[in-house]
């Protein structure tokens, strides 16, 4: 069975037009956008068998091929982004259509190809094997906008990727329109205002969009969805994904491409077979990602990883929690100490925090040995944090001399795959 959530995008959620018994084709759009949102098409062939106020469940026919319905022909290539029900793949999931309607004459599109989460691999991987579909997206976002330059932001470390880029380039003639931006291997550097700062040296607002620098930010994955769109007329139903652990018979990490949205992550990982006690189950990246359950767990458009954790360290006793805009939010938060057995006795925000929730200068942090002394002063013996790599190293900078020990929310994930903790602090078990 598979199940699409009217809900994969930024927005109102879509509104189903089939019925329950109908039979729709691999290809064939189930849902339409209201207001805000994006299309949605079913990705395999079959019967409807139930929707519900939250998604459409569709069983697959025993004769499903990797055949899809087109799209109509479309004037605008932010027409083809509507029909094809393009919305950002890195996890925000914004509507591409509205992106490609914004005017940015002598402006810049940036291809996001940092894959800012550690230990997801997808993006990074598809740039190796063929990076044409994203290079090629990059030129698409340009003729719609307006923009004259592109240019693709990637760690630095990615050096196979890279080359693979550039090669690209070259072949197809782009040289003096799109250009390579390596980028530091740090957290949370795929965040659009920091990757627009590492390639313009300024900041925008926490309250501003990419436009008020005349520019464009789209995820890799998301550009290449775009090209597929246009030349193929193919909706969105595949998706690039990273299963993580540490596994008795499978990699660290494990890159699918083109797996149908709507897939049952537990049916995609029943071969796995864990070298230890499941501690949880996170959907999404280490940073960001969210606890999930692995039985009601399905692929959608704007879908990252599913990393198998250890248990949680336990700790039962006084935490404060200092919630990140970089990172797990408040309520993530709370469900880790909840998981340690910890007590919750105080919440602060990272001082770097806007009104909106946003990070006014992602990645750079102005220091946070005030929030530390505010939990100390609350009974807090422990601090559990979710902040960028610059923001946990002042924690760790204070906290220690304080008598404050730290947890890094993203500790259990790093500790599974052997990966370096954000913070070089270890608590006892």
């Amino acid at each position: 069975m598979f199940k699409f959530l009217l809900k994969m995008h930024v927005g109102n959620p879509s509104e189903p037009i089939v019925e329950v018994g109908q039979l729709v084709a691999r290809g064939e759009c189930i849902a339409n956008p209201v207001k805000l949102g994006a299309k949605i098409h079913s990705s395999v062939t079959g019967k409807v068998i139930k929707i519900d106020k939250e998604a459409i469940f569709i069983q697959e026919d025993k004769n499903n091929s990797n055949e899809y319905k087109k799209i109509k022909k479309c004037e605008t290539i932010a027409e083809y982004a509507y029909e094809a029900g393009i919305v950002g793949a890195g996890g925000a999931g914004f509507p591409t259509h509205i992106k490609l309607q914004t005017k940015i004459p002598n402006g810049y599109i940036i291809a996001n190809c940092v894959e800012c989460e550690p230990s997801l691999e997808h993006n990074v991987s598809f740039l190796e094997k063929d990076s044409t579909l994203v290079v090629k997206g990059i030129k698409y976002a340009m003729e719609a906008t307006g923009a004259t330059k592109g240019y693709i932001g990637i760690k630095k470390k990615n050096e196979k990727a890279i080359i693979e880029i550039k090669k690209t380039i070259d072949n197809l003639g782009y040289n003096k329109s799109i250009e390579v931006k390596e980028v530091k291997n740090i957290y949370p550097m795929g965040e659009e205002r920091a990757l627009i700062h590492a390639i313009f040296d300024k900041w925008i607002e926490a309250k501003d969009l990419p436009s008020t620098l005349n520019c464009v930010v789209m995820n890799g994955e998301t550009l290449a969805n775009l090209t597929r769109a246009v030349e193929d007329r193919k909706p969105v139903i595949d998706k690039d994904f990273t299963v993580v652990g540490d596994f008795a018979n499978k990699d660290i990490s494990n890159v699918y491409f083109n797996l149908p949205i709507g897939s049952s992550i537990k049916e995609l990982t029943k071969e796995y077979k864990l070298n230890y006690e499941l501690g949880e189950l996170v959907i999404g990246g280490p940073y960001t990602g969210i606890a999930g359950n692995l039985d009601e767990t399905y692929l959608t458009k704007i879908s990252g990883g599913a990393i198998f954790t250890i248990p949680f360290p336990r700790y039962e006793g006084p935490v404060g929690l200092l919630v990140c805009a970089c990172g797990a939010n408040e309520e993530r938060l709370r469900d880790i100490a909840m998981k340690m057995s910890s007590e919750v006795k105080a919440v602060t925000f990272c001082k770097n925090v806007a009104e909106n929730k946003k990070c006014n200068t992602p990645g750079v942090c102005p220091g946070q040995a005030q929030s530390v002394m505010y939990l100390k002063s609350q009974g807090a013996k422990r601090i559990i944090m979710s902040n960028c790599n610059d923001c946990s190293n002042t924690v760790m900078c204070c906290a220690p001399k304080l008598g404050v020990g730290v947890y890094h929310a993203t500790d259990h994930i790093f500790r599974t795959i052997n990966y370096p903790l954000s913070r070089r602090m270890s608590i006892e078990d």
